[in-house]
């Protein structure tokens, strides 16, 4: 039988311990499974400990970025295939994967075996991007959202934005990509780069971005007025935004943003503020069951 090593948080926020539990039993049904809680000071010892196995994230997007991070940092994204059960809170890249939310039939796809190769984002500070980073106020917005979450969940993503985009200050900007400029330190609400669709739990920041066509979709919102901002974060509930006049929109391989320090989220992973980032597509770079 194969071998996998399911992996969860259990101090996660969208952690459901009832469905993680059925999702195992699947997953036993048809593969050895090492069923193990880890943690980013343990991830190393896990993945030693079973040299040949792939790994199930049992978790969302934040387990599934450090899980991915940790796998390019020992070279072993060409020999291990990565399976996803969401279990998060957000689950945004399950959802433009089309990986169903129901545990159960996620774990499933896992068993079925089909491998899919997927690009990755790399940026100059040795970090990675699976799903999707944005500066400014929609980093904003995560980071009055994370104490609301265990209280509020998906409901956190809304309250949280509706803060951030009343308060706000934008940050004045310049966006490259592929050398292009986009913006050019203009006042700039929201920068958005996407390798998958959604942030937020289902909020379509690049509507039309793929995580395997070696691209990446970039989206740049200049919309500061307090009118504007109101109507650009109701048509980004919609993902309609890129339509609007203050919203300009590329794609391409490398971006670079630089300017007044503003913060970063990255996969749900809240970082900065920085004054000057670059990040790089890394084309089919790792495999996922879908």
């Amino acid at each position: 039988m194969a071998e996998l090593l399911a992996i969860y948080n259990e101090e996660a926020g969208g952690a459901d311990e009832a469905a993680r539990t059925a999702a195992t039993e699947i997953l036993r049904a048809g593969a050895d499974v090492i069923d193990v809680p880890v943690g980013r000071k343990d991830l190393d010892e896990m993945l030693d400990a079973s040299p040949g196995a792939d790994v199930v994230v049992m978790g969302g997007d934040g387990s599934l970025h450090v899980t991915v991070a940790t796998l390019r940092r020992r070279g072993e994204l060409g020999s291990r295939t990565v399976g996803l059960v969401p279990l998060g809170t957000g689950n945004d890249f399950a959802r433009g994967m089309g990986i169903p939310l129901d545990a159960e039939v996620a774990a499933r796809i896992v068993l079925a075996g089909r491998p899919r190769a997927l690009d990755l984002l790399a940026d100059d500070a040795d970090g990675v991007v699976v799903n999707a980073v944005h500066l400014g106020v929609g980093a904003e917005a995560s980071a009055r959202a994370q104490p609301l979450k265990p209280g509020l969940g998906r409901l956190a993503y809304a309250v949280g934005g509706l803060l951030a985009g009343v308060r706000g200050p934008g940050w004045r900007l310049s966006v490259t990509v592929d050398g292009r400029p986009l913006a050019e330190g203009r006042p700039v609400l929201m920068v958005g780069v996407g390798n998958g669709v959604t942030i937020g739990g289902g909020t379509p920041l690049t509507p039309r971005a793929r995580p395997d066509d070696g691209m990446v979709d970039v989206v740049v919102s200049m919309t500061t007025g307090p009118v504007d901002r109101l109507a650009y974060a109701l048509r980004l509930r919609r993902g309609s935004h890129p339509g609007m006049r203050d919203v300009v929109t590329d794609r391409g391989r490398t971006v670079t943003v630089t300017g007044e320090p503003v913060p970063v989220n990255a996969d749900g992973e809240l970082t900065g503020p920085v004054t000057r980032r670059t990040w790089t597509v890394m084309p089919a770079a790792w495999r996922m069951f879908t």
